[in-house]
């Protein structure tokens, strides 16, 4: 069964780069809602550019990603069906489908934000942007630790994680309007 191995290795790749999509697309988010307070003519210029970036990354790059990852992960079930067994498993499930929550809440901002629709303040986003970092660490610490009760300490650092990544967002707001 050495195409598991293949089929496991894209199932990691896309992935990633669905990460990688995750991460940067509330980021261009935050770019777009911060650039409405901008003179008209840099305004216009600017949410322009942000839709077309947007609009590249969301549909090119992470929609195909999520949806490969997804199919990989099917096809790595069906050939071997007792992971879904697995206790860690179940729980890593549990994130992969808060994962694929996020995901569509994501793409509705997306949505918004193409049709000028700005029901999100940057800051806001700026929170937004973590979800997906928590997540990934919840899930790392379960495939790497393979255990139902371990990963709660994974958990517990995810909550401290995000505690600091509050308090960092909160420095850099307050250094920012400094």
């Amino acid at each position: 069964m050495e195409y598991y191995q293949y089929l496991k290795s894209l199932h990691l790749i896309f992935v990633i780069t669905w990460f990688a999509g995750l991460f940067y697309i509330p980021r261009l988010f935050i770019y777009h809602i911060e650039a409405n307070s901008k003179p008209k003519d840099q305004k216009d210029i600017l949410i322009e550019q942000f839709k077309i970036m947007s609009k590249r990354l969301w549909l090119i790059i992470t929609w195909p990603s999520a949806i490969l990852a997804i199919g990989f992960a099917i096809a790595l079930f069906v050939l071997n069906p007792g992971l879904i067994n697995l206790d860690w498993m179940k729980v890593k499930l549990i994130f992969v489908f808060l994962l694929i929550l996020y995901h569509i809440k994501t793409h509705l901002i997306y949505k918004e934000l193409q049709n000028d629709k700005i029901n999100y303040s940057s800051n806001f986003m700026r929170y937004w942007n973590e979800g997906a970092t928590i997540i990934l660490f919840s899930v790392v610490f379960l495939i790497t630790l393979k255990s139902a009760t371990s990963w709660i300490f994974g958990v517990l650092g995810i909550i401290s994680l995000s505690f600091f990544l509050a308090l960092g967002i909160k420095l850099y707001k307050k250094a920012r309007n400094e």
